[in-house]
């Protein structure tokens, strides 16, 4: 595994950030190692729900975790208000860095992770594939 670290600014947007890196690399398969930060708007598919869900405010990032490939990535968040109250679901574009978002991934590279669609669950999954590098 290769590891890279990066920071993003204030008003950056999380998901955005990260998809264009995973395209700007190529990278076949890559995953978040941690992420530390903070939001002022995130925006959460919440678990079996269809739309998203809006979150104005401040947030710390609790955790990032998620798959990365430049044929599709999947990204889980949880983020806590003030009060400590945490929300968590699958990441959207919308989530603006409110100070700083610090982000170590790993870079696999003797896999490539792809999305095909599984009639069990209805929706495209991951898949996994050895490469074979010369």
């Amino acid at each position: 595994m290769n590891v890279i670290a990066l920071r993003l600014q204030p008003q950056q947007d999380l998901k955005v950030e990260l998809d264009r890196l995973v395209q700007l690399h190529s990278w076949e398969a890559a995953c978040v190692i941690t992420c530390v930060g903070s939001l002022t708007q995130a925006v959460l598919r919440l678990a079996n729900q269809p739309d998203q869900t809006v979150y104005p405010g401040h947030f710390e990032i609790v955790s990032l975790t998620g798959v990365m490939s430049m044929h599709g990535s999947h990204y889980h968040m949880a983020i806590a208000d003030s009060t400590g109250q945490t929300w968590g679901g699958h990441m959207l574009q919308g989530c603006l860095i409110y100070t700083t978002a610090e982000i170590v991934i790993g870079v696999l590279p003797h896999l490539r992770f792809c999305r095909e669609y599984d009639a069990a669950t209805g929706y495209p999954e991951l898949s996994i594939t050895q490469i074979e590098h010369s």
